[in-house]
């Protein structure tokens, strides 16, 4: 007698996907995938070496760099010492990297304002740059005044390759600018020193300032009114008609 096959009711059932409402939508995932973890990595990282140059730029102000740690720079950010060497090789790198970010973007403008076609038609302007420059890194002219102060082998790194260039940059400027023609020849260095005594030692004054008088010359109305007086002050020095002031 043959036989019948199996109904479908005595085959054994296989296990199929959940069912899910057709309405329902997949619940994003709160894990972050493979491209975005190196990429929140990346920023986390480039948040920290920010905040390691700016407590080292504190750091080296007060203390120069001989007598900076790089133990109280890490116990400043709130990181082991460690932690430090993930971002900056030691010491010299970090100090390099606190000049070139702090220097460097004043170089650059300097370069910049020099190529330009009439580079010195408005030197209140270019003036006015350098404050703002410096302004977002306030305790880079301490910096450099400890160890022009205090000597020691890194004030020659300085002078190389960063103080002796700008110096000379805006000293071609001066020379080629309508100042050549109002002031004798061996005062245009003078011009130039006075310049850079007058913005630097603005930031350089500003914590003892605010000791003595409780002014923060480093406040955002303070900044504006040493600027509009630079202005000024630059374009009496450096233009052609020392009468047209910038505003």
């Amino acid at each position: 007698m043959p036989t019948l096959p199996p109904s479908p009711s005595s085959q054994p059932s296989r296990p199929g996907p959940p069912l899910r409402p057709a309405s329902a939508s997949p619940r994003p995932s709160s894990t972050p995938t493979r491209s975005e973890r190196p990429e929140r990595k990346g920023r986390k990282g480039r948040e920290t070496a920010e905040r390691i140059l700016d407590v080292a730029e504190e750091v080296f102000a007060e203390k120069g760099y001989e007598g900076a740690t790089l133990r109280e720079v890490a116990s400043r950010v709130g990181i082991r010492t460690p932690s430090l060497y993930n971002h900056f090789d030691g010491k010299d790198s970090l100090y390099a990297a606190v000049l070139e970010r702090g220097i460097g973007p004043v170089l650059r403008a300097l370069g910049e304002s020099a190529a330009g076609e009439n580079p010195s038609h408005d030197p209140g302007r270019l003036v006015a740059r350098m404050m703002e420059l410096l302004a977002k890194r306030p305790q880079l002219p301490r910096l450099v005044l400890h160890e022009t102060l205090s000597g020691g082998r890194h004030l020659t790194r300085i002078l190389q390759q960063w103080l002796g260039p700008t110096l000379q940059q805006a000293q071609q400027m001066v020379e080629t600018g309508p100042a050549a023609r109002r002031w004798e020849t061996e005062q245009l260095p003078n011009l130039v020193l006075a310049m850079y005594h007058i913005v630097v030692g603005y930031f350089a004054i500003a914590p003892l300032y605010r000791e003595l008088n409780d002014v923060d010359l480093l406040s955002a109305e303070a900044l504006e009114h040493q600027t509009r007086f630079l202005r000024k002050l630059a374009t009496f020095l450096f233009a052609e008609d020392p009468g047209a002031g910038s505003d």
